[in-house]
């Protein structure tokens, strides 16, 4: 597959950008993906299960 077809040119009012063809998103979640660092930490299960509990907790 030819470099055109695997992206698409998105614009926006800091330029053009080059997006992924196959992506959903636009040119600001481009730029993030490019200047943000993804950690791959998660939150482990109990403290999800705790703020599970705490947000159907009747408000007094």
């Amino acid at each position: 597959m030819d470099a055109e077809k695997q992206y698409r040119m998105e614009n926006d009012p800091l330029g053009n950008i080059m997006v992924p063809s196959s992506a959903y998103y636009g040119s600001q979640t481009q730029r993030a993906v490019e200047n943000f660092q993804i950690s791959g930490l998660r939150f482990p299960r109990p403290l999800l299960k705790l703020k599970e509990l705490l947000k159907l907790r009747p408000r007094l």
